[in-house]
């Protein structure tokens, strides 16, 4: 169901190089004298930089660089605090301050530009293929409803400040996730992602509602409030060596995640025998994005909560599936919500049935995205292998064969999770966070020989149980 590349390609990022190079070599004979681009502080696009400004400097061509992509210069909130990042969120905003910028309005005329001219044969300029950006033909039967560009940004961005009402009362926690026809948020994310809009012009005509309101909400959960979260994770990333990953990240728990590929598998390809996981998961693969809270429960479910596997293979998938995905966001909300950083009530589990259930009763949601249950009793719609075999044969839909059966028991494998998260927590806190690969070993071997115990200890429960009766 879904690609099995699930990484960017090393040729993508050779084509990436190769065209700058020509890039840098059309300027000379185009006689450029200046070179503008925005500042980025994903350490990939870090490392491209560094490299366009050496060509840069080697052919005499000035760069002007400016941070502009986020509300405040993180290096700047960095400083401010000691030359380390702020890890909350309430410090993080008490140290930015308001922007320096938002005194004064943004000008949003459109400067005029003098014509490209005659480009030849350049191939920079040349648009590249699905194949040169590292990906395959893709059959859909259900695109996106998201289109690209700067227009749409702003078109949408218009619908959404125009309702005063919503934009004053908006509080993100209370939002639908299993509302797909008509999203629960802005749907905004996306523009922001790829600057089609600009989140400094978004902060702008927030503003501009809030003084035209009687009231409103206020960060952390007003829109505004979601800006500054942004702005949060892109510092926090900018300032932490390693982010991305567990190993040498040193704000991440260090946690002996499970290797199994084919739970790993069932989750990304939407058969872990849960139907509020699998439709999520059907929506992102089909539409590129789902919402916030839905991205939670896939999240909290494939880790802490019951397959126990390790975010930075859950990471991979959404970097690879999200249109909105971004390198700060996206890894610091992983890092979130498998209780590596920032949040650590990993007793706090979504659960796979009930969560989506307060939301969307009925199961519309899931009769949607999975349409081999369409014909499910809404009784049964969130555990369709509690329904009677003559419920399923109606439903035209046998569960282990038309749709799986539960991966896991999530009772049990949530119980488990919470304990391994309890001895991973445990001894974090014993070596002070510096727990090496061997420490991790050890404790694996642990908690899989506690495990085997467990399951011994019910077999014979259950044993004894039978002889009783």
């Amino acid at each position: 169901m879904f690609p099995t590349t699930l990484y960017g390609s090393q040729e993508t990022q050779s084509l990436s190089l190769m065209r700058v190079k020509k890039g840098i070599s059309h300027t000379c004979q185009w006689d450029v004298k200046k070179l503008c681009f925005e500042y980025d502080t994903d350490p990939y696009y870090q490392a491209l930089d560094t490299k366009v400004k050496d060509y840069a400097s080697i052919v005499g061509i000035e760069v002007f660089s400016p941070v502009s992509h986020t509300l405040f210069n993180p290096a700047d909130v960095i400083q401010k605090n000691g030359g380390r990042p702020p890890l909350s969120y309430q410090s993080f905003v008490k140290l930015a301050g308001q922007p320096s910028w938002a005194s004064s309005p943004l000008s949003v005329t459109i400067s005029s530009l003098p014509p490209v001219g005659d480009v030849g044969g350049c191939e920079i300029s040349e648009v590249p293929t699905i194949k040169e950006l590292g990906y395959g033909d893709i059959e859909q039967d259900e695109f996106s409803p998201f289109r690209g560009g700067e227009s749409e940004a702003l078109k949408r961005l218009k619908e959404s400040i125009n309702n005063k009402e919503w934009v004053a009362a908006f509080e993100k926690p209370k939002g639908d996730p299993s509302a797909f026809l008509k999203p629960a948020t802005t749907t905004l994310s996306p523009y922001l992602k790829f600057g089609c809009l600009s989140s400094r012009y978004f902060y702008q005509c927030l503003q501009d509602v809030y003084r035209n309101v009687k009231r409103h909400t206020s960060p952390p959960v007003s829109l505004v409030g979601q800006l500054l979260w942004r702005d949060f994770f892109y510092t926090v990333a900018f300032g932490t060596p390693n982010f991305d990953r567990m190993t040498g990240n040193r704000i991440c728990k260090q946690i002996p995640w499970n290797d199994n590929d084919e739970l790993l598998v069932a989750w990304r390809d939407a058969r872990t025998g849960y139907p509020w996981i699998d439709a999520i998961m059907i929506q992102l693969y089909k539409w590129g994005w789902m919402h916030h809270l839905a991205r939670h429960s896939v999240a909290c479910f494939l880790t802490r909560g019951d397959l126990f596997v390790h975010w930075e293979k859950g990471r991979d998938v959404f970097e690879r599936l999200l249109i909105d995905s971004d390198w700060a966001i996206n890894n610091g909300n992983w890092l979130w919500l498998s209780c590596s950083s920032f949040f650590y009530q990993y007793n706090r589990i979504y659960s796979p049935i009930s969560f989506g259930k307060k939301y969307d009763p009925n199961g519309d949601y899931i009769k949607h995205f999975l349409p081999i249950l369409k014909d499910m009793p809404k009784e049964y719609i969130y555990e369709p292998w509690t329904a009677p075999l003559s419920v399923q044969t109606k439903a035209k839909c046998i569960i282990g064969k038309d749709y799986p059966k539960p991966v896991v028991p999530h009772d049990s494998a949530s119980k488990e999770s919470r304990r391994k998260m309890a001895e991973a927590y445990s001894l974090n806190q014993k070596l002070n966070g510096k727990v090496s690969e061997e420490d991790l070993k050890k404790l694996r071997r642990k908690l899989e020989e506690d495990s085997e115990d467990t399951k011994q200890e019910v077999k014979t429960k259950r044993m004894r149980q039978k002889l009783i009766c």
